[in-house]
């Protein structure tokens, strides 16, 4: 169920326990671990952990810590290091200026170098980060468009840097400070990054989380900090679990993906997968890639489409959740019928209905379906993305014509049904000019939803 991405089992204080620490952990529902190594004699104790338990993962590298003595040699051991077929990825890795124990220089070079090799070996980076964010984010920014996949371990940005950092497809986790008391500002970013962005990690033996701060962490308590996760992005704990676990697979190539799902519950609503057809083909959606979302598997050919009948008989009781969502990788009023079908089937049995729609509807159908969502859909969610058509169309791949479309598919729908008009988060669309644009223009809700 869950996957520590960041645990040092080499360190002392485990000697001698690691296979009980193992078990606890197997026993708390965590089903793999990474331990990264923070200089060469630390990556080999990793590797050897890795080959002795069957659920564990080495990452290799040089901690900033240990860069003073950084030279060339090093990083021929750390690529014959990483050879090892259970090793996924190059890490710990970074700057750290909080500590003295390396130049700033050595620090440098050590991470620029590192970065380079596993970019050479086509591994992700585990990076660590204290009090170097600047120039944390200037090597983020420098390596954009390399290919560079990392790991933002024990993150220590601002909203702002996340967002930043996941616009360019890196993941990000936060240990056992999330449930300090006094980490309000911590769980504030943590709140702000969408759960399909998040890796979980403990930072063991170190960050260990509440009630037991003050002692030995180890990967068992992984689950705390799920909990804690959980209840911020109000989310179940399986949620979270599922969403991180399958984020672990995509960085570090641990564990499998899922069985395409027809139906997906996240926290207390359930999800209907309608197609992945669409008629846009937006910038930020994975809908030709993998489309994953929150750890379900909805890639879905056309032919295998289910019919209404499939859907009904997985939804069973609809008052079972607080509403049923029909949205998926594509846009679910290219299949219209199925959904109406769908949808009488809810709300005759006391369901509460909301579909998630590009606002192209009628352009699809050839006519007004507007009309046709009352008593059906309770609210209609609608990608507004832009104010302004040609951000719009460049954003959704679509001719600048369907953003008036969508414009007047949400002031026609608003007369028969609840309309919220919503943007993705993205550095490069103005929140806020877009919220007053919707409540004066045209009279529905708005919001703003997270990026991944």
């Amino acid at each position: 169920m869950y996957i520590d991405t960041h645990s040092h089992l080499f360190f002392p204080n485990f000697n001698g326990e690691v296979e009980q620490i193992i078990e606890r952990a197997r026993q708390a529902g965590v089903d793999y671990i990474i331990v990264p190594g923070t200089d060469i004699a630390t990556s080999k104790q990793a590797i050897e952990l890795a080959e002795k338990f069957e659920c564990v993962y080495a990452a290799v590298g040089v901690h900033p810590h240990d860069s003073k003595d950084w030279n060339d040699s090093i990083l021929t051991e750390l690529e014959e290091l990483a050879g090892n077929k259970k090793v996924v990825a190059i890490g710990e890795i970074g700057l750290d200026y909080y500590y003295d124990f390396s130049p700033k220089e050595k620090q440098l070079q050590a991470f620029e170098s590192q970065i380079q090799l596993a970019l050479k070996l086509k591994l992700p980076v585990i990076i660590h980060n204290r009090e170097a964010n600047d120039d944390i984010m200037n090597f983020a920014r420098k390596y954009k468009s390399s290919g560079l996949r990392a790991q933002y371990h024990c993150f220590a940005g601002s909203v702002a840097d996340a967002r930043e950092l996941i616009e360019m497809h890196h993941f990000i986790s936060f240990p056992g400070i999330v449930t300090f008391k006094n980490a309000g500002e911590t769980r504030n970013v943590l709140s702000r990054i969408a759960i399909e962005n998040l890796l979980l990690e403990t930072d063991a033996p170190f960050m260990t989380p509440v009630p037991h701060r003050g002692q030995r962490n180890e990967p068992a308590y992984v689950k705390l900090i799920a909990e804690k996760i959980a209840e911020i992005h109000h989310l179940s704990v399986e949620d979270v679990g599922r969403s991180t676990s399958y984020n672990a697979h995509k960085l570090f190539g641990i564990g499998m993906k899922p069985k395409l799902s027809y139906t997906y519950s996240i926290g207390q609503s359930l999800y209907i997968n309608v197609t992945n057809r669409c008629n846009a083909d937006c910038i930020f959606c994975d809908r030709k890639g993998e489309a994953v979302l929150n750890g379900y598997n909805l890639k879905m050919a056309k032919s295998e489409e289910p019919e209404a009948a499939v859907y009904i008989k997985e939804i069973g009781d609809p008052k079972s959740f607080k509403e049923i969502v029909f949205c998926g990788y594509g846009e679910p009023t290219i299949r219209w019928e199925v959904v109406k079908e769908v949808a009488g089937y809810i709300k005759k049995n006391g369901g509460t209905t909301r579909m998630n729609t590009d606002g192209h509807g009628n352009f699809i159908n050839k006519r007004d379906i507007t009309p046709e969502l009352m008593g059906l859909i309770d609210t209609v969610s609608i990608s507004l993305n832009s104010t302004d058509p040609e951000q719009y169309a460049k954003l959704m791949r679509v001719d600048p014509s369907l953003h008036a479309e969508m414009l007047e598919f949400s002031k026609r729908a608003k007369n028969y049904t609840h309309v919220v008009l919503s943007i993705v988060g993205l550095s490069e669309v103005d929140s806020e000019a877009a919220k007053k644009f919707v409540t004066e223009n045209v009279g529905v809700d708005f919001r703003e939803r997270e990026f991944f």
